[in-house]
């Protein structure tokens, strides 16, 4: 599963954002002085580490105009290789008088009980993926087969075994690990009477594994056989 910290960090910047948006729309409501704005204002774009913008040119109205814009939200822009560090991102909701943490105290919406810990909360441009651990925890000893391969199915869903695929047996070869790579490749896999007998083996305590005929080097035969080739096997007494 992908983790991405930078969608944590543009949900504290988003919170930074909306937060200081607010603490301007106050000032408004409360009709402070402009002189107090235009300070808020360079606190925000002059403090942090970036291009620094000249507040002092504009006039009274325009920093009004420009509070006005501003009283949503506060847009951020954080470029690849030159995006807002976790320092710039503290200032920014100390700024807002929000905790520095980027969490709260939430209370559960159907009890109504406060949650034992506080929770990331914040704004985030596009919202989470529904991929959870609990809907991924998957293990399995036996299970349903292909009837064509005899292998394992896949998925959670059909209780599917996990692909060993061809990378993976690359991995085994190269550190020669023989018995490892054979067993997965027929016991743990499609070889019909060596799953039996090995599940049996386990069963009654015996460590011994009989690999026989893969049923995937069956559906070869029969396909070359389509292609109009007759391929027997010859038994070595």
């Amino acid at each position: 599963s992908r983790m991405n910290v930078g969608q944590i960090l543009e949900t504290h910047l988003g919170l930074a954002a909306k937060g200081l948006g607010e603490k301007i729309n106050q000032m408004l409501e409360q009709q402070r002085a402009v002189a107090e704005l235009r300070e808020f204002l360079k606190k925000i774009y002059n403090e942090t580490e970036g291009q620094l913008e000249d507040l002092d040119s504009l006039t009274d109205e325009e920093i009004i105009e420009l509070a006005h814009n501003l009283k949503n939200g506060v847009p951020m822009a954080s470029p690849v290789f030159d995006g807002a560090s976790e320092t710039q991102i503290k200032k920014l909701l100390k700024l807002a008088e929000l905790p520095e943490s980027g969490q709260m105290m939430l209370y559960d919406g159907r009890t109504g009980e406060k949650f034992d810990r506080p929770v990331t909360v914040g704004y985030m441009y596009m919202l989470k993926l529904n991929h959870l651990v609990d809907d991924k925890m998957h293990a399995r000893s036996t299970g349903p087969y292909s009837l064509v391969t005899q292998q394992p199915l896949g998925g959670k869903a059909q209780f599917g075994g996990q692909r060993f695929g061809e990378m993976e047996v690359w991995a085994l070869e190269a550190y020669g690990a023989a018995f490892t790579l054979q067993e997965m490749l027929t016991v743990k896999s499609d070889d019909l009477t060596g799953r039996t007998r090995m599940y049996k083996n386990i069963v009654d305590g015996n460590q011994y594994m009989e690999p026989g005929m893969p049923e995937s080097f069956s559906v070869l035969r029969k396909e070359i056989r389509a292609l109009g080739i007759d391929i027997e096997l010859e038994q070595d007494k």
